[in-house]
């Protein structure tokens, strides 16, 4: 019998449905429970700067809860079909639970709490990711540990890629054991690591050790042993400098090639012999040729900025505002990450907006972002007037002037509505208030992942599956109306609040496939819930 390793925690089973109530205590319900499930009605509220025809295509700004949002992405058609297995990066910082209280959220959970609550945006996270995808989690010391066994559970120890070291301050803070001067970056991969490696891009090389001290046209170069391990009996020939000195290979290696190419290097004027022409060969390798450089998993201040300095952008860009966050990141952080990870027009998701850094670094480096913010108020003084001045070319700061951004493009906003269902006496399940008419029949069809469609009767679309909802009874009248109305082949569901006897067998008659769902009771069914999927086996890699 085969034990799989994992991280256990209390109320590991159940969903999380708030991280505290009004007396500060979480709330934990079965996984049957219409919130473990539910796909939340979702409106396209406004729109800034220049959009597309396709609202769902276009940069988006969520006002709502992150599980709200991801579910939205991965579960509704016309989201759906652009995001889930298309998102490159996702970049999240997260509640750090490190206990203390901050003006903007409460960074605080017990550590079961703070599990859950990442655990279940992880696995959503993990199907919106395409195949070269990757996700990086900022976090301190607090549950870095406890993240990195979370993250072997959910995508795969073997999709690991590293764990980066930025130093977040360059100040010394002496009222503690130890002054923290960095946190951390957890990389995963969607994929294998070796198919995320293929798809990053390397940092830029800025030219250090390059130089041009015989003016090469070329312009600067750095030199490379001419040589190479082992013993290639046509790579084993002498080679004699311009000052007369002849070179064997060095001890147990050959040259780097034929005596043939080497001839060529020579007459292409890349051989460079140095000690005044009489040490052995080497190879210029021209700046203009360089490929690149990887990345090290240490970033210090010096290259991306500090917390410091995003504050001092956040205070530029609302001058009013008086309690600007805690620990912004800076615009120079999130543009190495966007680098590495993703090409223009390539996908970038943060369900942990804040300020908006994420969103207005890939706004400026020609990506597509979607963002979400659970605080109305924090998008209207930060998140929204922040990404507005992005397209409008009013951000001088940050990685502005790097990129030379001047502004453009666009977003529109979106907010997700509340729960559909209500918990009465003894555990029944009710519909909400709000549940009726046009919103309701979009709700249903969110719910049951159906692509709304305007075509009345019907109200959605799945394949060749018509979706039709009652905001009432259905009886075996309202069965025979819409059954006749289908074309060869379509079968239908229908939902509706109250079925009348006898409807459920005349439809089963005259159109086998179809189906009645009674709302709620049964929009809430097994193969919905089956979407909640408990995490892979850590050595997966898929």
């Amino acid at each position: 019998m085969s034990t799989r390793l994992e991280l256990v925690w209390p109320n590991k089973d159940k969903f999380l449905l708030m991280p505290r109530d009004a007396d500060g205590k979480p709330v934990w319900v079965e996984p049957t429970h219409p919130a473990a499930c539910e796909v939340r009605l979702s409106t396209f509220t406004d729109a800034v700067g220049t959009v597309g025809d396709d609202p769902h295509a276009d940069n988006l700004l969520f006002t709502g809860d992150s599980l709200d949002a991801l579910r939205i992405l991965a579960e509704v058609p016309e989201f759906r079909r652009h995001y889930r297995g298309k998102v490159k990066l996702v970049y999240i910082d997260p509640p750090f639970n490190t206990g203390q209280t901050f003006t903007h959220y409460d960074d605080w959970m017990e550590h079961s709490t703070w599990l859950s609550f990442m655990r279940d945006r992880l696995l959503l996270i993990k199907d919106l990711l395409s195949p070269d995808g990757s996700v990086w989690v900022h976090l301190d010391d607090a549950e870095v540990h406890r993240m990195r066994c979370l993250m072997d559970e959910v995508l795969g120890a073997g999709n690991f890629i590293t764990s980066v070291a930025w130093q977040k301050r360059t100040t010394r803070e002496n009222r503690s054991a130890f002054s923290s001067t960095y946190d951390h970056l957890l990389v995963y991969s969607r994929g294998s690591v070796a198919i995320w490696r293929d798809a990053r891009n390397p940092l830029p090389n800025e030219g250090t050790g390059y130089s041009n001290p015989d003016d090469d046209p070329r312009g600067p170069w750095t030199s490379l042993p001419f040589s190479a391990p082992g013993y290639r009996p046509n790579q084993m020939y002498n080679i004699t400098t311009p000052t007369g000195v002849v070179h064997t290979p060095p001890r147990g290696r050959c040259w780097g090639a034929t005596e043939p190419v080497y001839e060529r290097y020579l007459a292409d004027g890349r051989v460079y012999f140095p000690r005044g022409g009489a040490g052995k060969p080497r190879i210029k390798q021209f700046l203009t040729e360089a490929s690149g450089l990887v990345p090290l998993t240490w970033w210090p201040a010096s290259d991306v900025g500090t917390n410091d300095d995003a504050k001092r952008h956040a205070m530029a860009l609302a001058p009013d505002v008086d309690d600007a966050f805690s620990t912004p990141k800076p615009e120079s952080l999130l543009e190495r990450i966007v680098h590495i990870s993703t090409n223009p027009g390539d996908i970038v998701l943060d369900c942990f907006a804040g300020s908006g850094t994420t969103a207005a670094v890939a706004h400026k480096m020609g990506r597509r972002w979607v963002t979400c913010e659970v605080l109305p108020d924090t998008v209207a003084t930060f998140t929204r007037p922040r990404l507005t001045k992005v397209t409008e070319g009013g951000d001088p700061g940050g990685i502005t002037q790097a990129v030379q951004w001047e502004g453009g493009g666009g977003f529109r906003s979106v907010e997700i509505g509340p729960t559909m269902y209500e918990t009465g006496p003894g555990g029944l399940v009710l519909l909400a208030d709000w549940a009726t008419n046009g919103k309701f029949s979009r709700a249903v069809a969110g719910q049951l992942g159906f692509e709304v469609t305007d075509d009345a009767p019907y109200c959605g679309r799945r394949g060749r599956m018509r979706l039709a909802v009652l905001d009432g009874a259905v009886g075996p009248e309202e069965v025979r109306d819409l059954v006749s109305r289908l074309d060869d082949k379509e079968r239908l569901t229908i939902a509706a609040k109250i079925v009348m006897p006898d409807s459920e067998d005349i439809l089963a008659k005259l159109s086998p496939g179809s189906r009645i769902r009674k709302a709620p009771r049964d929009l809430l069914t097994p193969a919905r819930r089956s979407r909640r999927v408990t995490a892979p086996d850590p050595g997966s890699t898929t």
